[in-house]
């Protein structure tokens, strides 16, 4: 399995994501979107970026399940509720330096958005990877 990452000429750079990725040969794992939760099913507390830092822990868990790296994954979409953009680089720069970091050198997407599912969730991180 190959998995290339490219910056087509034409479109603006990025800061560290991909605006193309493209796999051969693979095996796709979709994982449902990680959200703040505690094993007790929970959201933690603390701001969004204590809400972060559950969900890279529970996207590391997620994967290592599947037999998948970060560097396995080819998108990702992260939705934040906040319509402040400081705030959208704040969380970008947290996954981007977290365990999962490699993640989002790919294909991604950062959302603000208005409500998200847990009453207090303010982050979800939503993943697809693709290993031989």
């Amino acid at each position: 399995m190959t998995i290339q990452r490219h910056h087509p000429p034409g479109l603006h750079p990025t800061p560290t994501y991909h605006h193309v990725t493209i796999v051969e040969g693979r095996r796709d794992i979709h994982l449902a979107g990680q959200c703040p939760l505690a094993e007790d099913g929970k959201v933690v507390e603390g701001d969004v970026l204590a809400q972060v830092d559950q969900v890279v822990a529970n996207t590391a868990a997620a994967l290592a399940f599947a037999k998948a790296t970060p560097a396995d994954v080819v998108r990702t979409v992260i939705y934040v509720v906040t319509p402040d953009a400081d705030v959208l680089s704040a969380v970008w720069d947290r996954f981007v330096e977290s365990e999962i970091g490699e993640a989002f050198t790919t294909a991604s997407t950062l959302l603000g958005v208005a409500q998200l599912g847990y009453r207090g969730q303010l982050v979800e991180l939503d993943v697809t990877a693709a290993t031989a």
